[in-house]
């Protein structure tokens, strides 16, 4: 076991000027599992092929322990690696797929055997070792590759998106499987994924990249309770956050025809740049729903409710007459409220909602980092 440190690593491509990963800190403890999570050419999986060493690093250095690998070879790096595309030999059994490294590295017959038997029976494939990778399903492919990496015994599981190729019941199912997994082995793994579900529901830590440049890195709660700025607090969540740029009056920030309080500290940090304006941000959670005239409160029209069972929520426009700002959630206009699923509105009706209070995120308009 081994832990993990990225110093100011950076990736250049050659023929592009701006790094895909940008002097890249980060420090993951033995035995963690680390979530990379962004958008697609965040730089997640540069990242993660800088530390396998199938990507050059331009800037910088990778430790592994105390040892810089930084122009070690990938095969002497004792790492393993899970791909998006399992990478599974097709004319080779289950147990020869998974035992083919320890074979080249020319491990005993007898071990690579107890090895393959020993990884079979935690993955459940026990009785598949004879067959081809064309006899399995999706979920079970997915796990020979994942005893590929077992049976090596490394320091460090890297894996790369995984559970992308499987079905969304499949994929819970097995998501499940590795964090549950990875915890019984105590390997430290660094995961990459686009799902910020899945770096939720299985990360010790989430590490979220932008444009290469780490944003923030956390606890699940962490990340969830205190995004460090407005890309963060729109990227992890689902349904998105609320989020929406006001004009500031008297101390508070007008958000339809309510007036949401702004602490000292948050309105002392505004700058000329802001220009009397501020980023508010609420959860669909830390909405309620409450009677007209209530203070503090703004109104919303029902567009849609989507109704899921145990939650519904409200996609809806922002009603005011002040013409103070505009909420969106995500990559939409609209606002979302999480409400009762046994007393549901109908489409077109006006709800009043409140913020729950402390449940509001401040962020800076022209900067969006994190007030307060």
């Amino acid at each position: 076991m081994a832990t993990v440190t990225f110093d100011h690593a950076t990736r250049v491509y050659p023929g592009t000027e701006r790094p895909a990963v940008d002097q890249l800190n980060l420090h993951i403890e033995d035995g963690e599992f680390l979530v990379l999570v962004g958008p697609s050419g965040c730089g997640k999986s540069t990242s993660l092929r800088m530390l396998a060493g199938l990507e050059d690093v331009n800037g910088g250095r990778i430790l592994i322990g105390d040892r810089d690998v930084t122009d070690v070879q990938p095969k002497d790096r004792d790492i393993a690696m899970v791909f998006q595309n399992y990478a599974l030999y097709p004319h080779m059994s289950v147990a020869d797929n998974m035992g083919f490294a320890l074979k080249i590295a020319g491990t005993p017959k007898a071990e690579i055997r107890q090895r393959v038997e020993e990884a079979a029976k935690i993955l459940d494939l026990t009785e598949y070792l004879d067959r081809k990778p064309k006899a399995l399903s999706g979920g079970q492919r997915q796990r020979v590759a994942m005893g590929r990496a077992i049976v090596r015994q490394p320091q460090v599981f890297l894996m790369d998106e995984p559970l992308s190729n499987l079905d969304a019941k499949l994929r819970v199912q097995t998501r499940t499987q590795i964090a549950s997994l990875q915890r019984r082995l105590g390997v430290t793994t660094v995961y990459v994924t686009h799902d910020q579900t899945e770096a939720l529901t299985m990360g010790d830590r989430i590490a979220v990249l932008k444009g290469g440049v780490l944003q923030q890195v956390g606890t699940p709660r962490e990340m969830y309770d205190a995004p460090a700025n407005v890309f963060v607090a729109g990227f992890i969540g689902s349904p998105a956050m609320n989020i929406g740029t006001f004009d500031v009056k008297e101390g508070a920030a007008l958000v339809g025809n309510a007036q949401i309080p702004l602490e000292r500290s948050m309105v002392a940090g505004l700058t000329d740049a802001d220009a009397g304006k501020v980023t508010v941000g609420f959860r669909p959670e830390s909405l309620d729903v409450v009677p007209s005239g209530t203070p503090g409160s703004f109104q919303v029209q029902v567009n849609i409710v989507e109704e899921l069972g145990s939650d519904a929520y409200v996609y809806g426009s922002l009603q005011s007459d002040l013409g103070t700002g505009e909420l969106s959630a995500g990559d939409s206009d609209q606002v979302i409220v999480r409400i009762n699923p046994r007393d549901v509105p109908m489409k077109g009706d006006i709800i009043n909602v409140a913020i729950k209070a402390g449940h509001e995120h401040v962020f800076s308009a022209s900067s969006g980092n994190r007030l307060g």
